[in-house]
This record gives structure tokens, sequence and C-alpha cells, in this order.
């Protein structure tokens, strides 16, 4: 500094650099706030959310039972005629045709027997035509009134018992061919036998105490028999001539078979007071082989009609505490809590009953992350309802 200038100019000038030194600070003060705040945030996007137009549809409604399987025919072998077991014809459990021989039953007596009665026919059959000689004999003889009224009665009653021995005969033969028959016993129809109570050597006796040889069961079709409760009755059942139409779906108890598909034969003509069920019968093809008497097996009983339906996805469904809920989505696409009462289910729906109505919109995915009235862009489901009809 210029020591030739006076105080006061040095003053000045002392003012004017510290006024400098000040405004440079305080513009940095203030860039250096403005380097640090944040730029504004933009509001946070609706999510994405998958959403379902709800339109009836029709559909077969479905009750579950349980029952079990029994044949359609099954029988008891047991002999008609007395006799020793020749021969067993058949190996435990093997699957038999209408006809196959099952068992003989020595078959000598019985062809001794016809034998017998053939001959025991030949000689009435002889003396019935000596008998209608005499007759015709003792007609002329009456009619020329050569012998009595009595006398010619006699050849007329000689004759008729002639005729009677005749019949009798005959039907001796009759006995006696159907007993050399029953001494080849053969399966009444086909299906699968089992054991061989008696084997060859035994002697068995024909009448109310015979014994059962053995047993067989047709294996094409089975009857599934199981009770229906009064309620499922009557929505499922309008009319005997509907029984037809109900479909009935079978699957193994062990649940990991395929679904067996039948149809209603009969349902038994009252109801049991007792349990307030009624006894219905289903038949069942056995087209794999796989089903046997005896069976468990779970049944789905189906309605003889459709009936217009609103279905919601199961994914739809919320759930609180014991309440169901979904989310509706309204006009602005902003999704609102409603409660449901919900009925049967149908494949991966549910049966809405109360709480939507038709052409409503609801939430079927991200249901953790919504909140009541809070925005969502939403991406329509089209192909919902096509895929529910097409069952």
């Amino acid at each position: 500094m210029n020591p030739n200038i006076s105080p006061l100019a040095r003053r000045a000038y002392t003012f004017a650099a510290a006024l400098v030194l000040v405004s440079a600070a305080g513009l940095y003060y203030v860039q250096s706030v403005n380097a640090s705040d944040p730029a504004p945030q933009q509001a946070p996007s609706a999510p994405a959310v998958e959403v379902v137009e709800l339109q009836p549809v029709e559909i077969r409604t479905w009750a579950r039972f349980s029952g079990r399987l029994i044949p359609v025919e099954s029988a008891q072998i047991k002999p008609l005629v007395s006799g020793t077991i020749q021969q067993v014809l058949f190996q435990d459990g093997q699957r038999v045709n209408k006809g196959d021989m099952l068992f003989v039953i020595d078959p000598r007596p019985h062809q001794a027997e016809e034998q017998s009665a053939q001959a025991q026919l030949a000689t009435a059959r002889s003396r019935a035509q000596l008998a209608q000689d005499e007759l015709n004999r003792a007609k002329q003889l009456f009619t020329s009134q050569l012998i009595s009224q009595s006398v010619y009665d006699a050849a007329l009653s000689g004759h008729q018992v002639a005729k009677a021995e005749v019949l009798a005969a005959e039907s001796a033969l009759t006995r006696a061919r159907l007993n050399l028959e029953y001494a080849h016993i053969s399966a009444p129809f086909s299906g699968r036998i089992g054991r061989a109570e008696l084997t060859a050597g035994n002697v068995v006796e024909a009448g109310p105490n015979a014994p059962v040889l053995t047993t067989l069961v047709a294996d094409d079709r089975f009857y599934a028999e199981f009770n229906v409760d009064e309620q499922a009755y009557l929505q499922s059942v309008r009319g005997l001539q509907q029984q037809q139409n109900m479909p009935v779906e079978l699957v193994l108890a062990d649940g990991g078979g395929k679904a067996y598909q039948g149809r209603i034969h009969a349902f038994d003509n009252r109801l049991d007071t007792a349990s307030g069920t009624i006894r219905a019968r289903a038949i069942f093809d056995n087209t794999d082989g796989l089903l046997t008497a005896g069976m468990y097996a779970n049944l789905r009983l189906g309605s003889a009609s459709t009936t217009a339906a609103l279905l919601v996805p199961e994914r739809a469904l919320g759930t609180n505490q014991d309440k169901k809920f979904v989310y509706v989505v309204d006009g602005n696409n902003t999704v609102q809590y409603r409660e449901v009462q919900l009925g049967d289910h149908y494949q991966s729906h549910r049966v809405v009953e109360k709480g939507l109505t038709p052409g409503e919109r609801v939430a079927v995915n991200s249901l953790a992350h919504l909140r009541p009235n809070s925005p969502i862009s939403p991406v329509p489901v089209t192909t919902f309802t096509n895929q529910v009809a097409a069952h």
C-alpha cells in the first residue's frame, strides 16, 4: 500500500476490500446450499394388476360323496347235481368268458340215467302205438255194435294212459339230459373267477346245502353305491327323466389315478329317515381293468342341467380372519375392499353367492401389495370366461 495515501483513503480502501470478501463468502454459501438440495421427487406410478370382468357362466354344480364299488353281475357257483368232481378247468383269479368250462362232475351216472330214460321213452311210445291201434279197432267194432260201451271206454282210457306215459318218459329224458349238462359247469357270464373252494376228488351234493365251488364277478362294468343327502338330491334331480343326464366322476381312494366318467343308474325308492339320505347307484365302464369290487371311491355328482353363476378365481380371494374378500376395481381404477360369500369350488374358481354383480372388475394378483383406495394400472384378462365355459 502506498505510504503517501491519507488515513481516510486507507480506511475506505480497507472497508471496500472487506465488503468484497463478505460478498464472495455469501455467494459461496448460497451455491453450496443449492448444490446439496436434492431434485424434487416425482409421484410413484400405479402398479400393473391383472383384472377380470365378471360375467355369468353356465356351469354344472357338483356335490362330493364317498362310496364302494360293487359288481354289476356276480354269482356263487354251486353244483346242481351230486357226484365227484373230476376236473377243475381254471386258475385262481383267471378271467373267463361266458360259456367257458369251470368244473366237471363225474358224468357217467348221468349218462346212464339218460340212456335209461331214452329206453323208457321208446317203451312208452311203443305202448302208445299199441293203444292207438286197439282204440282204432274198438271204434270200428263199437260203430258196428259188436262191442259194448264199456269195452270201447276201456280202449279209450288205455290210449290216454299210454299217451301220458309217453309224456312222463319224455320229461324223464329231459331231466336226465339236464343233469348231464349240469355235470359240466360253465361260466354264466364273462368276468374274473375266484379261487376253487373244492378241488378234484371231492364229492358234492346238490340241493339247498350245496357247497360254493367258486365265485364269479363281471369286471367290465361296476356300480358305485353312495348315499346322497336330501338337499343334494333335491338340488340335483328335477325329475326321473333327467337322471340319465346326471354325470358322475369317480376317483379311487389314492387320488392319483384318472377320473372315470359314468352316469346315474338309479336312485332308491325312499329316503332313509334315520340318516336323511337316499341310496344312489352310478355305473362305470372298467376301461383299464383297474376297478375291483369292494374298492373305496370318491365320487362327484353333477346336476342334471347347467345354471348361470359368477365365478371368481381362487387367487383373487383374500382371507380376513374367517371372512373372504376381493379387491374390486372401480371406474377410477382404484381398488376397493369387498367381502364376499362363496359357494362351491369349480376348477380353480369359486362360485360367488353374494357380494359381487355381473360386470364388476376384480383384481386377481398382487393382493398382498394392494391397499383399499389405492390406484392401479389394470391389465385385463380376456380368456377367463372362455377357459371356464369350456369345461
